[in-house]
């Protein structure tokens, strides 16, 4: 891999500027972590040497000052809304964010829902979290959110939330991903906080947009990619403009919400500490940078696996057209087409000269290999078989898994378990390959190849199965396919 990224350099600057903005409040602070608190995997494909659990090792430098609230949204509860990267419901995360803060000895307070208005499901949810002894509040939706200033800075807004209990200087909230109401938190909470006479801080720790990278960076726009379901816009912060003459990059949310937050901390202390929503952010990411052309070429990869998957996504009903076009309009900006990721281009050669469903792949040396569907195999399959041989130096005409082995498993498949699809999938290839590696040498060095394949990349002319991606996920290998169910020549 080729490094962009100073990590260690990042966790020494990054917990110093948290550091100091603790010390500039009285009581107490609510940072907010936007993004992903650990398993920040879109930060680690875009500035390549960042480690994806880089803001967890911060904040446990911190853990003893320091208590967690995960927030969730009703809007997300309702709708069943999936971390992409990982295939788990937000409702599903927010317990296994909790059993990974607790396993690392941070102290979960609670866990907050937000836009709450009377959903079904939302109470569902907290009736389930709450009989497994976790403490719930609700926080509700406010009708205007985020311009009726009078009504949010008020009972009938903040105040009718419920008061989140904290004990501890630092108060971290974070939640499964974005949009789930992290900053209304820490807003209602300084409101609460001002009425029972406590002063509390805000900041707020945000990877991304990256203030100080271009508008047009492609780090930058590779957020807005990320973020296209949520119709986030990257803009220049026009009160860091006014206040400093400084060009600074902020988001749409934030930038909203900058009047809200003036106004409660002139309720609170008769004056802001912020002149902007740049000033609120702690974010040294860009300080960290060591090889700018790394990161570009990573963030256009980036974009480019991002339009993807919302081509597929739309095919299944799961995306809208608007965010297909607004990832179409982000490839423009950038200047890139799909003609940039190798794997689509070789996939779709093989496509031509075959006229059945292929995959390529690109190994981190650069290498390419490409394979084709078969009566036994999958494409996925077949290409994971061909990428193992050739790391492991396996002349491509030597059968790792002997047909007599694949016809029993395909009967099983559609004999008794009713399935439509005889052809191997990826996880099955690699279970008939570990039985085989207890009896044939090549089967055994070829399973000692997987660790390699991580961080290469893969692109399939049909789109996979649910369990060929989390194969490929689980092995670290990033995904693109074409919006197509079956090729038919």
């Amino acid at each position: 891999m080729k490094y962009g990224f100073d990590n260690g350099k990042y966790l020494k600057i990054q917990s110093e500027q948290i550091k100091k903005r603790i010390a500039a409040f009285g009581d107490k602070l609510y940072l907010e972590f936007g993004g992903k608190l650990f398993d920040d995997f879109h930060a680690s494909r875009v500035l390549p040497g960042f480690e994806p659990d880089s803001k967890l090792k911060m904040l446990m430098q911190m853990k003893d000052d320091a208590e967690i609230i995960i927030v969730i949204s009703a809007l997300d509860i309702e709708k069943n809304k999936v971390r992409s990267d990982l295939g788990i419901t937000y409702d599903v995360d927010v317990l296994r964010l909790r059993d990974e803060f607790l396993a690392r000895d941070l102290s979960v307070n609670s866990v907050v829902i937000t836009h709450f208005n009377g959903q079904s499901s939302a109470e569902a949810y907290r009736k389930r979290l709450e009989n497994m002894g976790i403490t719930v509040y609700y926080h509700h939706t406010i009708e205007g959110y985020p311009n009726n200033v009078a009504l949010i800075d008020s009972e009938e807004g903040f105040g009718k939330n419920d008061y989140v209990l904290t004990t501890r200087p630092l108060v971290v909230v974070t939640a499964p991903g974005p949009g789930s109401g992290k900053m209304a938190v820490c807003l209602s909470q300084l409101y609460q906080e001002n009425k029972r006479g406590i002063k509390a801080g805000y900041a707020k720790f945000e990877t991304f947009p990256i203030w100080n990278l271009p508008l047009s960076h492609p780090v930058n726009i590779a957020y807005e990619a990320a973020t296209a379901d949520l119709d986030d816009v990257n803009m220049i912060d026009p009160f860091h403009l006014d206040a400093y003459g400084e060009t600074a990059v902020n988001y749409n949310r934030d930038i909203e919400i900058f009047p809200v937050m003036n106004t409660l901390f002139d309720d609170i202390y008769g004056d802001t500490p912020y002149k902007s929503p740049t000033d609120m952010g702690v974010n040294m990411a860009g300080y960290c940078i060591c090889d700018d052309e790394v990161c570009r070429e990573a963030s256009k990869q980036e974009i480019i696996r991002r339009y993807y998957a919302a081509l597929c996504n739309f095919a299944d009903g799961k995306a809208s057209e608007a965010e297909v076009n607004k990832l179409s309009l982000l490839m423009k900006k950038s200047k890139i087409s799909t003609a940039e990721r190798k794997t689509t281009v070789a996939a779709k050669e093989r496509l031509e000269k075959s006229g059945v469903a292929t995959a390529a792949i690109e190994l981190e040396d650069g290498t390419i290999i490409t394979a084709e569907t078969s009566p036994l195999l999958g494409p996925s399959a077949a290409l994971l078989l061909n990428a193992l041989k050739h790391l492991a130096g396996i002349a491509h005409n030597v059968k790792l898994i002997p047909q007599t082995m694949i016809a029993p498993i395909q009967k099983t498949k559609v004999s008794y378990l009713h399935g439509h699809n005889p052809r191997l999938h990826t996880d099955e290839v690699l279970v008939a390959i570990s039985m085989m590696s207890l009896i044939d040498e090549n089967c055994k060095i070829a399973l000692d190849q997987l660790p390699k394949l991580a961080g290469a990349q893969v692109h399939s002319s049909v789109m996979l199965s649910e369990v060929d991606r989390k194969t490929f996920n689980k092995l670290g290998i990033g995904l693109t396919c074409d919006p197509v169910r079956k090729i038919i020549r």
